[in-house]
């Protein structure tokens, strides 16, 4: 294994001017939240009926012959419920004047509503708090869930040829939201209901354990995720087509088990190079100030290119996530608006805004995943205290999170 850069390069930070970047962010941060209106519903709606139509499409194709187009069109709509219960459940739509309740951090996917809003593999509750709290305020750190790089140290080391590491990375991404998403954001629950305290140590699922029963978390994961989600889109779903005849129903099965495959492998190309590359940065400390949260945010970040909307919509509005993480409960409609403002405002306080398209960024993530290259490292915070005269406080995380 050769790492790429183990640590940050000498002087790198030098220029950084944190305490205005803030004052900066905060203003914009500002600006967006009063702008928040009845265009950011319907542009939640509109994205909502894209999603509505591929399934709808989907279905109408998918009991004629097993076929790829129906398979994507399926899956389009499944990935589509991802996206819109992402930004929902960020916290994103509470603030639009007049919104459904429906459509509320509060209200969609809990309890019965995960089966109309948002019936994945995961459990809704468990991924809200193990991406929206764990993650995005420890990201890069040993506190956060999701570190790729850390996740797949086995394969890293593994004295294989690396074409076969590639062939099990492929594996994985056909199949992560089973064997790794929603293993890992269930364990950070306690079995029976509630959420781990943050400092309490999460027994994590892993391939070899979700077949040992004895374990309550393992029966948990069978009883709320697994068996329902399988049940429905690969059981009852399939028969519900047997009144056009058995080749209808097998062509409806096959078509999604396709579909599964290319929702997930669509998921991880989107999400999974967010925070993972050899220009991107783990952090061994956990920030202190307001200042701080800002800039390891960017540090541990990326984009991919941004618009139109189509773009944007394959993406997740996951091509902003540099923006994402520095305002994580705005509408997606916002991020397309500050964008450009935010990278100024990065190159004009010297901070790194990296971002190149998905693909590069994705390979930048496979050489991380296969050991070619490793993550940059930082053990402090690169700014001396002298630098923050006023401490400002910690953003603020949801109500209810264990300090």
């Amino acid at each position: 294994m050769t790492p790429a850069s183990e640590t940050a390069t000498p002087g790198e930070f030098d220029r950084i001017d944190v305490a205005g970047f803030c004052a900066a962010i905060d203003r914009l941060k500002a600006e967006a939240h009063a702008s928040i209106g009845p265009a950011d519903f319907a542009h939640l709606r509109r994205i909502e009926r894209y999603g509505r139509a591929a399934t709808l499409l989907g279905y109408a194709t998918a009991w004629v012959i097993p076929n790829p187009l129906s398979a994507f069109l399926l899956s389009l709509g499944q990935f589509t419920r991802w996206l819109l219960a992402h930004h929902i459940l960020h916290r994103g739509y509470d603030r639009v004047p007049g919104i459904p309740r429906r459509y509320t951090s509060q209200v969609f996917a809990r309890g019965w509503r995960r089966y109309v809003d948002w019936f994945d593999w995961l459990l809704p509750e468990a991924w809200d708090y193990e991406h929206n709290i764990l993650h995005h305020y420890h990201t890069g750190e040993d506190g956060d869930p999701d570190v790729a790089e850390r996740h797949l140290e086995f394969l890293r080391r593994m004295r294989i040829p690396v074409f076969f590491k590639y062939a099990l990375v492929a594996i994985v991404a056909c199949t992560w939201k089973i064997v790794y998403y929603a293993p890992n954001s269930l364990s950070v629950m306690h079995p029976g209901g509630g959420r781990r305290p943050r400092q309490e140590s999460a027994a994590v699922l892993t391939v070899g354990s979700v077949l040992d029963f004895r374990r309550p978390a393992v029966r948990r994961l069978w009883l709320h995720c697994y068996a329902p989600y399988a049940t429905w889109h690969f059981g009852v779903v399939p028969l519900l087509f047997l009144p056009l005849g058995l080749g209808a129903a097998v062509a409806v099965l096959i078509n999604k088990l396709l579909a599964e495959a290319i929702t997930n492998a669509h998921a991880f190309l989107v999400i999974g190079p967010n925070h993972t590359a050899d220009d991107l940065y783990r952090f061994r400390f956990h920030y202190g100030r307001k200042e701080e949260f800002y800039v390891t945010s960017v540090l541990g970040s990326a984009n991919y290119r941004c618009g139109p909307e189509l773009v944007d919509y394959l993406s997740i509005w996951l091509n902003y996530q540099i923006e994402h993480h520095l305002f994580p409960d705005l509408p997606m409609r916002q991020y397309c608006l500050i964008q450009p403002r935010v990278k100024a405002l990065c190159l004009e306080h010297h901070l790194p805004y990296r971002q190149e398209g998905v693909f590069r960024r994705f390979g930048r993530m496979l050489d991380i995943c296969v050991g070619k290259t490793t993550m940059r490292q930082l053990q402090a915070f690169p700014t001396a205290a002298a630098a923050f005269p006023v401490r400002h406080g910690i953003p603020a995380e949801p109500a209810g999170v264990p300090g």
